[in-house]
């Protein structure tokens, strides 16, 4: 049986292409995709760069768990979810999630479930670098 998962946290930049071509899957007709992107400011500050970590074997097994979850709850083909790590700077991608299914209801109900679980539950942190100083922020698990 092929995998219908793909899970990755890394410090290489992520690849949207590779997501996408993970969940193709010729008895789907919707694919959704979530990027997430560094902005330029939160709350007012401008952010200068956001540094990533995470405690990795923890972080893959709750990805591996979403992806479970999301593939029984909502009947999708395929999920990607992939997390980058280390110093990112304004424009880069952190986080990409990409599904697939017969139907784009699944897709897209699937693909929030995902991205609102990790942030929620999967121990990788963000720090945000201002002008003046540095904060911890979606400190969880």
């Amino acid at each position: 049986m092929k995998e219908n998962k793909s899970i990755l946290i890394t410090s290489e930049k992520l690849d949207l292409a590779i997501c996408n071509e993970f969940v193709q899957d010729d008895a789907c007709g919707g694919i959704a995709l979530f990027v997430g992107t560094v902005r330029n400011h939160t709350k007012g500050k401008e952010v200068k760069r956001l540094d990533f970590s995470a405690y990795k074997p923890m972080a893959i097994k709750e990805m591996h768990k979403i992806a479970k979850q999301a593939i029984e709850k909502f009947d999708i083909s395929k999920i990607a979810i992939h997390h980058a790590v280390g110093n990112l700077k304004i424009g880069d991608v952190p986080v990409i999630i990409a599904v697939s299914s017969a139907h784009r209801d699944a897709a897209f109900k699937a693909c929030k479930f995902a991205i609102d679980t990790l942030k929620e539950t999967v121990p990788i942190w963000k720090k945000e670098h201002f002008e003046d100083g540095e904060v911890w922020v979606n400190s969880h698990p």
